[in-house]
């Protein structure tokens, strides 16, 4: 009998092979290729400029899907945790960082969103001891923008269109700084009253 798992107390070894992680490992594979197809024939024509949008929604369905599968069907492990953020910094910081080499987004607009997110992975590191900082709906409402904003720059746009991105990529923007400022203080918070208790 003891060697019989005890019901409600087994503990499930999840594969790290699995659907989730699997997606997760496509979204860093989709990397070089959406930077192949963003430079592409100077990194100006439309046709490689749709191209790189379409490959830019698919890694960002990816995170969607991977983070849903893992959650929702027992498929979170030590290698999904590290690497789907690894992915989701390296997606979107090639997007920035591509944009403002072809000089269609100015570069601090690059630094100021790469700075934020590294920062606040850092951050999510240092307190990791103190428990998981959780995502605030504000940093979900930013993610999500930012991805819309980044989308749109790939586009080949112009006139309203253009405005319309610009728009977007400023609510984007705030929202950074916004979220930025609600984890530093939840954190800051979070430290004192580790303080108070001991």
């Amino acid at each position: 009998m003891s060697g019989q798992p005890k019901t409600g107390s087994a503990v499930k070894r999840v594969s790290v092979l699995n659907l989730a992680n699997v997606l997760t490992v496509l979204r860093m594979a989709l990397v070089p290729v959406f930077l192949v197809e963003l430079f592409a024939a100077g990194g100006h024509e439309p046709g490689h400029r749709i191209a790189a949008f379409v490959v830019f929604v698919v890694a960002i369905i990816t995170d969607r899907l991977d983070g849903a599968l893992a959650r929702n069907y027992g498929m979170v492990t030590p290698f999904g945790a590290l690497a789907d953020p690894i992915a989701d910094k390296a997606l979107i910081g090639a997007a920035l960082i591509g944009l403002s080499m072809l000089g269609d987004l100015p570069w601090w607009v690059t630094v100021l969103i790469l700075a934020r997110e590294i920062g606040i992975t850092l951050l999510r590191f240092a307190v990791l001891h103190r428990g998981v900082i959780p995502a605030s709906r504000g940093g979900k409402l930013k993610t999500l923008v930012q991805a819309v904003a980044i989308g749109l720059f790939v586009l080949p746009l112009a006139g309203p269109w253009l405005v319309t991105a610009w728009v977007v990529m400023a609510a984007a923007v705030l929202l950074t700084v916004g979220t930025g400022i609600d984890y530093v203080v939840a954190a800051a918070a979070d430290l004192r009253r580790g303080s108070d208790r001991s």
